[in-house]
């Protein structure tokens, strides 16, 4: 299904859905895991698949522009995306410590922004929130 939807989308560009895209998007949706560009490089060169390293970085582009993939947050080496696709919306909480991402969804956050946005005569169509702080096991190691 993604690969209709990110072949519609590149048609639409006037863009052609290579095998390196389709190399990125497979290695995209093997797995829910977040990752960084270079990693996914890596992985796919792994495989035994052919993309260069900047075909990577302009398909992932591609991908976040056409909705499929999320930018989650920025790291000190890099970005690390999401491939949202299929999935229900959910925020994040990112340890300073190790770098670990977890996930979560309030039902109470979601009413409040909701209430929020109507309070201020606007519309929300998309959000992203991003909690920094440190994990259960960053705290105990200190």
């Amino acid at each position: 299904m993604e690969s209709k939807i990110f072949q519609s989308f590149l048609g639409e560009k006037g863009l052609k859905l290579t095998k390196e895209r389709i190399a990125v998007l497979k290695e995209v949706f093997s797995s829910h895991e977040h990752f960084e560009p270079e990693e996914l490089y890596l992985r796919i060169k792994d495989s035994g698949s052919k993309a260069s390293r900047a075909s990577v970085y302009r398909t992932l582009n591609l991908l976040v522009e056409s909705g499929l993939v999320e930018k989650v947050t920025r790291t000190e080496k890099s970005n690390v995306y999401e491939h949202t696709f299929g999935h229900s919306h959910h925020d994040h909480m990112i340890c300073n410590g190790c770098g670990k991402i977890i996930e979560f969804y309030s039902e109470k956050l979601e009413a409040l922004q909701n209430e929020i946005c109507r309070g201020n005569g606007f519309i929300g169509k998309t959000h992203t929130l991003e909690i920094r702080g440190n994990c259960e096991k960053c705290i105990k190691a200190k």
